[in-house]
């Protein structure tokens, strides 16, 4: 089968539910408003309010959702075969990420910019306000410890990135200071600073000397450099430490002097990205070789487990965070929401969408596709690396070689993962600051307290614990809840948007409807995954760490979705304020 057939149908199923669909749902169920004056003029402060043209606002939102997960995601979740893949990623983005994303902006918006979690007490009540932030505490801090683990180890396994990397970070201030006090164009800039890297990128990859190896400098890979360290632990050490020191000062920063000028230059790295791998999927037209169905996927059944595995891509809860975390306080107009929010989705779409294309074309045929995809923990282990090998194949049909694409697909991803770290450090260090304030410490309401309690935190999640893919892998202990936790907490998210429409007296129907989906598949996989996978239950082993959070979770998420009922039910609720 040609491959350049699902790109086709996935970008018409796109098309249409962003002309038609949005823009129904912003018109009749969300009933956008050009003249109200949104978070960002009412409370703008140059740090975190600060009004922002949609434009720039959609490259800070895009990235900060996309990072790794709808490339990781769909790279494992085609185990299973490449049908259902596509179809949860095209008709999940249309009819349940795209909603979820766009409502949970517009709700923060008429809520003071404020989380969902928050909002959580006006709509539902004060315990579930109170469990809904600890299940989102431990997703971001998942999210943390595992995206700095995959950035730390990109940076070892492609050391001809780290220049661009790294030069992106001045080029970024350079151009917030242009743009906020000059009042410069950021398009120009922006797309220099873009050949800047890529040109970075490919004399690295020819010339070794601009390759900031620390693996080479510190002896070698076998060489014992200190504590016990072999070379490649040492530098993953150092750049965890590079990590933490730098997302410390981006998210204490204003967004407009690193957060939104780097974003605009990674939205541009996206629509570059995006035209090298389609362009080249156009021009090369690979057979698809892995399996629309895979029958020997046996050992884990796709379903439900499919809707947690491309947990990104297709809908997430992470993606509401961002809306009403750093997305909210920046939206210059209201109507601009349908495109920061739902537009933001049907790029993910296309991102995942591509993912599976590079996938499951990148084996010259289906018993290298079987035997690389042998099991569900060898597609967990290789999906990335098969993601980058299947991309560098596809820019190879407009004759980029081989190994400049890698490199340049390993800046793309190290970018992605780099906002998606910024952002979720600066959102938890919102959440620990509405901890604070709910339990009256005020200490934590200091934004260097909450940012010092994140950051260490993550780091202690990554280095402290002995983690299953050796050093510094401490996070992923805890990552296989993310899939689940996160799906939760878009679950929680719809049902929130759906009892503020249906309190407006508005067409609920439009979240209800995906919010049964998502909380039937994700509760189906998280009882599976508590009872007969980590707590000693029949043939299963006991897993106290994942049994005993996952249990913890799986109860608060029951607890929310009892007292919702309760609350959507109600005849006379209390009244919603005017903004609301």
């Amino acid at each position: 089968m040609n491959s350049l057939w699902l790109a086709v149908i996935g970008m018409i199923v796109f098309a249409i539910g962003y002309r038609f669909y949005s823009k129904w749902v912003a018109e009749k169920i969300y009933r956008l408003d050009p003249n109200y004056v949104t978070p960002a003029h009412q409370y703008s402060d140059g740090v975190d309010f600060v009004p922002t043209k949609k434009m720039i606002l959609w490259g800070h939102h895009f990235t900060s959702v996309a990072g790794a997960a709808p490339i990781v995601g769909p790279a494992i979740a085609v185990y299973w075969g490449w049908l259902p893949a596509f179809l949860w990623v095209t008709l999940g983005t249309v009819f349940a990420a795209g909603v979820h994303d766009f409502g949970t902006l517009v709700l923060s918006v008429r809520n003071k910019g404020q989380s969902v979690g928050t909002i959580t007490n006006k709509l539902i009540g004060k315990r579930a306000k109170i469990m809904f932030l600890f299940i989102i505490l431990i997703l971001v801090l998942m999210v943390n410890a595992v995206f700095a683990w995959v950035i730390a180890n990109l940076f070892v396994s492609f050391p001809a990135s780290v220049l661009s990397i790294f030069l992106q970070i001045p080029l970024a201030i350079w151009i917030g200071y242009a743009v906020y006090k000059k009042k410069k164009g950021m398009l120009l800039p922006s797309l220099v600073a873009l050949a800047v890297m890529y040109g970075a990128a490919v004399l690295a990859s020819r010339v070794p000397a601009l390759q900031i190896d620390l693996v080479k400098y510190f002896g070698g890979a076998d060489n014992t450099v200190m504590f016990g360290l072999s070379g490649v632990s040492m530098a993953f050490f150092v750049w965890i430490i590079v990590l933490m020191v730098y997302v410390y000062i981006a998210s204490t920063l204003p967004v407009w002097k690193l957060l939104q000028p780097r974003d605009y230059i990674n939205s541009h790295q996206l629509v570059v990205g995006l035209f090298i791998l389609y362009a080249g999927l156009v021009f090369l037209q690979p057979d698809v070789t892995a399996p629309a169905m895979n029958a020997a996927a046996t050992d884990v059944s796709w379903f439900p487990l499919l809707f947690i595995t491309i947990a990104c891509g297709a809908i997430s809860g992470f993606h509401g965070l961002v809306s009403s975390g750093t997305s909210s306080k920046q939206l210059e107009k209201e109507t601009d929401a349908r495109f920061v929010g739902y537009a933001g989705a049907v790029g993910e779409g296309i991102l995942a969408l591509i993912a599976i294309i590079s996938v499951v074309t990148v084996f010259a045929t289906k018993a290298d596709f079987s035997a690389a995809y042998s099991s569900f923990a060898a597609a967990s282990s290789g999906g990335l690396g098969n993601f980058i090998n299947g991309a560098a194949q596809l820019a190879t049909g407009i004759w980029i070689p081989a190994d400049i694409a890698r490199t340049i697909v390993s800046i793309i991803v190290v970018s992605f993962a780099a906002t998606t770290l910024d952002t979720s450090v600066r959102l938890m260090r919102y959440i620990i600051a509405e901890i604070g304030s709910e339990y009256n410490v005020q200490a934590l309401t200091n934004p260097h307290v909450a940012t010092t309690v994140a950051v260490v935190s993550s780091a202690a999640l990554v280095l402290l614990p002995k983690g299953p893919n050796g050093f510094g892998s401490g996070g992923y202990l805890l990552w296989p809840l993310f899939g689940t936790s996160n799906q939760l907490l878009a679950g929680v998210s719809l049902l929130l948007v759906s009892i503020w429409l249906k309190r407006q007296g508005r067409n609920y129907l439009v979240t209800f409807i995906p919010m049964v989906f998502v909380f039937f598949m994700t509760l189906w996989a998280m009882i599976q995954q508590v009872v007969f996978q980590w707590s000693g239950y029949g043939s299963s082993e006991l897993n106290m760490l994942l049994f005993g959070i996952g249990g913890l979770i799986l109860i608060f998420v029951f607890w929310i979705i009892l007292e919702a009922i309760t609350a959507f039910s109600r005849n006379n609720p209390p009244p919603l304020t005017k903004e609301m």
